[in-house]
């Protein structure tokens, strides 16, 4: 293998018509693969194209899970619904199956079709292929494709419009790439998951550690499926807050439960507001909620792009999303910049009593939390939690010694998650030199 070349792009360059395949500037490039040329071969040695129509093997009112491609490379499924209802014709698609967006290819809408979906599907925007086996490995397939060598090789065969730029099925299949021997395809693929699992590890210590607080929460409450999820239950016209099905069972968790803690007695709502525009020039950090990593840095934006004035947040804060808390759209914030500001739409708040930071955000992440938070909402199609429902929240006492146990496996975890994080980093950046020639298969 050789040293890794340096690709120069002149200002100035001359290429025959015959050998044109698409005319714009940045086709004229190739990707400089370290490898022998017998290694390099078109994505066609290792892929065949599926042309199986869903009607052809299956009767109209089958129900079948169409999919969604996203620029990460994951492949998700949708909401399924019948063949006969959708407009157009549907494509096959099994398990391990390349399927790429004619559109969005280029921006890394390209994966493998998941295990233990029945019937997937796709529209003919979504060209299917199946992988030889025989000469190729599907995890090594799948990590050639979010090389960024391989992303600026498809951004060089972009045709159409500026706003419909298509990488049609040919174009796919001619582009070469190196498809070394299977055992290496092996080694580099074993290289990549064995820091993956790493990460699994800790993820999988951290839902073991919240299920733990669940199942303790649950054995401190009285009647919790009950008031919960039950169809049927009685509850206390004179305790209810207003007469609808939520704050009836609000009524009767706390009936069930009359000496647990008002959360609101132990937090308090943060409104302090920044005007962004006050400082024109002005890099300002905006974080965001989700339910995978809670509190994270969404954007940095220039003070004179807002037109509205931002929530100030602060380390072991808390802050969640009134109209997706629900689903586990909150968290707890981390080390953050004097400066760091959060959506007005958020519901910020902190703990003043009663529970530890790192406890809290521990005991957000359960079922049993959320559960609550289900009931403690308001409003009609789009259900909302502000500060005001959050605080009528009822909650078990838990004792200091317990909450501080729990708060240290909490932080061990994550800083467990951090290095595995960092270490998949590192080996991604390993993975693509080995793909691209420059560092051998399977080097530590």
């Amino acid at each position: 293998m050789m040293g890794e070349e340096v690709q120069v792009r002149p200002r100035a360059f001359a290429v025959n018509y015959r050998d044109l395949e698409t005319w714009n500037v940045a086709a004229q490039f190739a990707a400089s693969w370290n490898w022998p040329d017998e290694i390099i071969n078109p994505l066609a040695t290792i892929l065949s194209r599926r042309n199986e129509a869903a009607l052809e093997v299956l009767p109209p009112d089958t129900i079948v899970t169409l999919l969604t491609v996203r620029f990460d490379g994951s492949i998700e499924p949708r909401k399924p619904v019948r063949i006969k209802d959708i407009k157009g014709k549907l494509f096959r698609v099994y398990p391990g199956d390349v399927v790429f967006s004619k559109i969005d290819v280029r921006n890394g809408a390209i994966g493998l079709a998941p295990d233990k979906i029945d019937n997937m599907c796709v529209t003919s925007e979504f060209p299917v292929y199946s992988v030889n086996m025989e000469e190729a490995h599907p995890g090594y397939v799948k990590l050639l494709f979010r090389t960024a060598a391989f992303k600026r090789l498809l951004n060089s065969m972009i045709s159409g419009a500026s706003g419909r730029k298509r990488i049609q099925p040919s174009q796919l299949e001619g582009v070469k790439v190196p498809i070394p021997p299977l055992p290496i395809q092996q080694k580099i693929v074993a290289h990549w998951e064995e820091a993956q699992q790493q990460r699994v590890l800790a993820e999988q210590a951290l839902s073991t550690l919240v299920a733990n607080l669940n199942t303790y929460l649950l054995k401190q409450t009285r009647n919790f499926e009950l008031a919960t999820r039950s169809r049927v239950f009685l509850a206390s016209y004179a305790k209810s807050q207003q007469w609808d099905l939520k704050a009836g069972r609000a009524a009767a968790f706390l009936a069930a439960n009359p000496g647990f803690l008002r959360l609101g007695d132990y937090t308090e709502e943060c409104t302090d507001s920044v005007k962004p525009w006050e400082e024109p020039k002005k890099e300002w950090p905006i974080y965001g909620v989700n339910n995978k990593e809670g509190v994270f840095l969404s954007v940095k934006q220039s003070g004179e792009d807002f037109n509205a004035a931002y929530k100030k947040i602060e380390k072991d804060w808390f802050f969640h999303n009134p109209t997706r808390a629900n689903v586990g759209s909150l968290g707890i914030v981390p080390e953050v910049p004097e400066d760091a500001i959060t959506s007005p739409e958020y519901q910020v708040w902190r703990l003043k009593s009663g529970y530890i930071p790192d406890f809290m955000a521990l005991l957000i992440r359960t079922d049993y939390f959320l559960g609550l938070v289900e009931f403690n909402r308001v409003g009609g199609v789009k259900q909302r939690m502000y500060y005001a429902n959050l605080a009528e929240i009822r909650l078990p006492r838990v004792p200091e010694d317990m909450q501080r146990e729990y708060a240290s496996k909490w932080r061990e975890i994550l800083q467990d998650i951090l290095r595995a994080k960092e270490r998949l980093v590192l080996r991604k950046n390993e993975v693509e030199q080995m793909i691209l020639g420059i560092l051998p298969a399977g080097a530590q």
